[in-house]
Order: C-alpha cells, then structure tokens, then sequence
C-alpha cells in the first residue's frame, strides 16, 4: 500500500508543474466550466497513455529519430500558438456565455488536449525518463500485475490532479469578476503562446545548428 501511494504522489508531483495543460484547462474551465476542462484533461490523458504503451512496447526509440522530433516541435508549434490565439480572441466569450450563448463542444475540448499533449516533445521525454526508469526498475523486482498496479497509481495521481485543475477553474468562473476572468483567459492564451514559441525554437535548432 505505501508503494502504491508512492507512485500515486508521483503521478501527482508530475502533473502538478505549470505547463500547456493546466494553461488549456484553466481557460476551458473559466470560459465552459468543469466539463469542458475535464474532457482537456482527459484528452491529455489517453495521450500519455498512448507514449506510456509506447514505452513498455520498447517502440518509443523511433521517436528519438531527429526527422519525427522536427515534426513533433513543429507540430506541437503551431497547436499550442493556434490555441493560445484562441484563448486570447475568445477571452471576451466569458461575458457572452453569461448571457446564454452556447460554449464549446467536449469533443473539441478532448481534442484539445490530446493533441496538445500528443504533440509535445517534453511528454516524450517525461515518459521516457521516467516511466522509464519505473518500468526498469519494476520488472526486474515484481510481476506483470504489480507493474499495472504501479502504473495505474501513477495515472490516477495525473487524474486526481486534472480534476482538481478542472475544480479550480471552473471555482474561477464562479467567484471572480467577469473583468479578472478575461485577464486569466488572455494570461492563459500568452502562456500556450510562449510554449509554443519553445517548441518552435527547438525544432528550429535541430534543423539548423
């Protein structure tokens, strides 16, 4: 049971860092409410679960080959800036939807996410090091049902934390001024921007440096 709490906090420590996914679910669930930010959250999930079975399978080497990391920074370029644009442009939708509007679909939310985090060269590298590393180390000491169990604590750490990110924003939406609400949505969209830049940047040095 400690190991498993363990790992459990481990799925937690390495989702709670501020990056793209927060930023998305923070805009989602200030704009559409807890739903909308779930659905983000989930959608980033079924990706890490994608590069988590890549791991175990031993095929995530392929992705280390400098052609795909090119196409993953460029890919991940321009949907993380495409999104931030978004957010900023529709910051003003929070007034709106208090007036009855209808929001964004949860399937373009879920997709959201998924390629946002699909697209990330950093998830790669996370899973990689340290899904990795878990998986070495598990195999040579238990069977394949502890491995499971492991690796189901640390998922369930990333989606304790995704709801509770769901929660938090959606709280936003209810306890702040519309005025604060349009700032965090506009901060939001500067961050996905800033990333994106990153990741525009990286695929750049590894085509010409």
């Amino acid at each position: 049971m400690g190991v498993f709490l363990s790992y459990l906090l481990l799925g937690l420590s390495l989702a709670a860092p501020i990056g793209p996914i927060n930023a998305a679910q923070l805009d989602r669930g200030i704009k559409e409410g807890f739903l909308n930010a779930w659905m983000v959250g989930i959608g980033a999930m079924i990706a890490d679960m994608l590069y988590m079975l890549a791991v175990y399978m031993g095929i995530v080497q392929f992705l280390e080959i400098p052609i795909v990391k090119i196409f993953l920074w460029l890919f991940g370029f321009f949907v993380l800036v495409y999104t931030g644009i978004e957010c900023i442009v529709g910051a003003g939708k929070i007034v709106s939807q208090s007036r009855g509007n209808k929001g964004e679909s949860f399937i373009k939310s879920f997709f959201s996410g998924f390629f946002m985090s699909l697209s990330n060269p950093l998830t790669i590298l996370f899973w990689l090091g340290i899904y990795g590393s878990v998986l070495a180390k598990t195999v040579h000491t238990y069977d394949a049902s502890q491995l499971f169990l492991y690796s189901f604590a640390i998922f369930s750490g990333i989606t304790l934390w995704d709801l509770f990110m769901a929660l938090l924003a959606s709280s936003f939406r209810k306890l702040l001024t519309a005025k604060i609400l349009v700032m965090i949505s506009i901060l939001s969209g500067l961050s996905l921007i800033g990333f994106g830049c990153y990741f525009g940047y990286e695929a750049v040095k590894i085509l010409f440096f």
